[in-house]
């Protein structure tokens, strides 16, 4: 393993700074939330009986309570090491997926996330590493090292320029990431998923995604836990100016859900970026993904203001998306979350 680099040692002391940020209203997009202008179809006849509806959804290879997951947001710290812990013993519990968060400083500082794998025999891990750093030099080797360290189920890379220049140690050369992505795919023994962080990814990003061979796509759209404001927060604040203009910067997912879905067919999306509620969840459905993901207001669920781990909390918020989840279904007559005459129209 590699001696940790100063660049490592900064990563690592800011992590469990972004949780506290993340959980703060600083977090938050000052845009108002798209999902809110979306309107179900109300079904006055669904001819469905309610205990016959049937959430479950088959990701990885594997039969989920229902199409969730609870997308990456830590790790590498004491603190976002225990909150890992707990995410993954609740999301095997619920049958959810679960991504962590990059996996970089864990992997320089020899803090394995292996028992995350211990934890959640029965879901998909997901692991994640940057973009940029997978284009670095040794990128596919950090790569093979997350998979190995979680016996992941697929493997997320993670784009976000928008964070990286607003961040003071943040990556700025985005040379090379794109053919870095096709590498990996090529020579991965897992699938890779590639994920925005809040900012989202549009349709010629998708269809150049899809042309080096990846075929599952998080779309992590603005309005949701907005990563721009996040490291404006820690910026002096003579400088915070600069960058003002771009805090709520990036795609609405109901912008951008319905024309990938419609154009790329056979990829697999995922809708996060603000998801609130279980009607949020049917209401992404509804536009074109085939799951949705949550981060934040699943943090805020477990983790108290005095840090108190709380599983049994983040239990029942789960199953409260899984409950909203199925009503939804029902008042728009469906028995399953495939919306076959969602706003697409081809699922």
């Amino acid at each position: 393993m590699t001696k940790p680099t100063q660049k490592d040692l900064i990563s690592a002391n800011r992590k469990d700074i972004h949780i506290d940020l993340a959980k703060s209203d600083a977090s938050k997009s000052l845009r108002p939330h798209p999902l809110d202008l979306i309107t179900l179809p109300h079904n006055a006849l669904p001819e469905l009986d309610f205990s016959e509806i049937d959430t479950t959804y088959k990701f990885l290879n594997t039969r989920l309570a229902f199409p969730f997951m609870i997308t990456g947001m830590t790790g590498g710290t004491m603190r976002g090491d225990k909150l890992n812990l707990a995410f993954a013993e609740v999301a095997n519990q619920c049958k959810v997926a679960l991504g962590v968060g990059s996996q970089r400083s864990s992997i320089a500082h020899n803090r394995s996330q292996s028992e995350l794998r211990r934890l959640a025999p029965k879901i998909p891990l997901i692991g994640n590493i940057g973009g940029v750093q997978l284009a670095q030099k040794n990128g596919l080797d950090l790569a093979k090292a997350a998979i190995d360290d979680l016996e992941a189920d697929a493997l997320a890379i993670h784009l976000n320029p928008l964070q990286e220049i607003i961040q003071p140690e943040g990556d700025r050369n985005w040379r090379g990431v794109l053919n870095a992505i096709e590498k990996a795919v090529g020579n991965l023994p897992c699938p890779v998923l590639v994920k925005e962080v809040g900012a989202g990814i549009s349709l010629p990003v998708a269809k150049k995604l899809q042309n080096v061979g990846v075929n599952h796509i998080d779309v992590a759209c603005a309005a949701g836990t907005s990563w721009a404001r996040i490291e404006a927060e820690r910026l002096p604040e003579n400088k915070r100016n600069i960058y003002a203009p771009f805090l709520d910067w990036g795609h609405l997912i109901t912008d951008v859900l319905p024309e990938i879905r419609h154009s790329l067919k056979n990829v697999t999306l995922i809708g996060s970026g603000g998801l609130r509620d279980g009607l949020d969840l049917a209401k992404l459905l509804w536009l074109g993904c085939h799951m949705g993901g949550s981060a934040s207001f699943l943090l805020k669920a477990l983790e108290t203001e005095d840090l108190n781990i709380q599983q049994e909390h983040l239990q029942n918020s789960i199953e409260t998306l899984r409950e909203q989840l199925t009503i939804a279904l029902f008042l728009t007559g469906q028995r399953t979350p495939i919306f076959k005459n969602g706003a697409t129209g081809i699922l």
